[in-house]
Order: C-alpha cells, then sequence, then structure tokens
C-alpha cells in the first residue's frame, strides 16, 4: 500500500471533504484520490484550471493578479485557493499552479516551479517548490507525491516545517 493511498484512507476515516483546483498538473491529484474506494465520500469537487481563463472564469483570480504576479505565483495559487473554498465548501482545499515545461520557465520562474496551496481549517499555507530534473513527467509525479507529503503533515501531524 502506498504512501498516498494511507493518507487518503485516512481522510476517508476522518471524514474530511476535499476539493482540488489543478493547473499543472491536469487533474492528477483528483486522479490519485480517486483511485482509493470509498473516495467518492470525501472528494467533493476537482478543477483543472489549466488556463488563465479558467483560472478567471471558474475561480474568480483577479485578472490584476494574473497580470502582476503571472499565472505561476504565490499570489495566484493563494487566490485559486480561495476561489476555490468559496465553491465547494469543503474542509480541505488545494490548489496547485506551475511550469511542468519543456518550455514555459524564465530565469525568474524555471521549468519545475512550482506553488502548492493547501487550506484546512480556515488556515491558508503556499508552498514554493523548484523540482528537479527539468522534465514534465517527473515534475508532475514530484508535485503529486510533495502534495500528499504536505497534506499529511498539515493535517494528520501538525507540521509543516
Amino acid at each position: 500500500m502506498n504512501k498516498n493511498f494511507k493518507i487518503i484512507k485516512k481522510l476517508i476515516k476522518k471524514n474530511y471533504s476535499i476539493a482540488t483546483a489543478e493547473s499543472c498538473t491536469g487533474g492528477l491529484v483528483g486522479a490519485t484520490i480517486t483511485a482509493v474506494n470509498g473516495s467518492s465520500k470525501i472528494y467533493k469537487l476537482g478543477l483543472i484550471t489549466y488556463s488563465n481563463l479558467s483560472k478567471l472564469k471558474q475561480l474568480k483570480v483577479p485578472s490584476t493578479i494574473i497580470k502582476k504576479y503571472g499565472a505561476v505565483s504565490e499570489q495566484c495559487c493563494k487566490s485559486m485557493l480561495n476561489g476555490l473554498s468559496k465553491i465547494s465548501k469543503t474542509k480541505i482545499n488545494i490548489s496547485i499552479t506551475g511550469i511542468a515545461g519543456p518550455s514555459g520557465g524564465t530565469k525568474k520562474k524555471p521549468i519545475g516551479t512550482v506553488y502548492i496551496g493547501i487550506k484546512f481549517n480556515k488556515k491558508t499555507y503556499i508552498f514554493k517548490n523548484l523540482f528537479f530534473p527539468k522534465r514534465r513527467e517527473i515534475i508532475r509525479k514530484k508535485t503529486i507525491k510533495k502534495t500528499f507529503d504536505l497534506l499529511n503533515r498539515i493535517i494528520f501531524h501538525n507540521n509543516i516545517n
């Protein structure tokens, strides 16, 4: 039994409702959750907000945030999280935005830059990550692993250091 499976089973046992808004992972967090039997009891909403337009329309991310900071930014990740929280009304909300490559990176935001946001018990956490090697599938897999590690630490161990 893998670690993600165990975390999801613990969420089901606690009956903690969860929703996701994913960009660069394209629904992989949701797919990981729904691969576990019984997850329909807790997984309430999964949005793939890959385009800027979907972030604006679905999650109500202000266009000023995207213009000023970009879609891959702490500010956008937090705004995605807040928008998702309003729509979903779940105990746990997760937002992810990043650059998985093979193109799209800059000096300031290289390929592998990924922001993961988690909102739990009205507390918001945003984590900036830089994943290597700079290969799309590896970045996406590392993002999923990191998301579930963070979720486990925040919810079950109250430890985010």
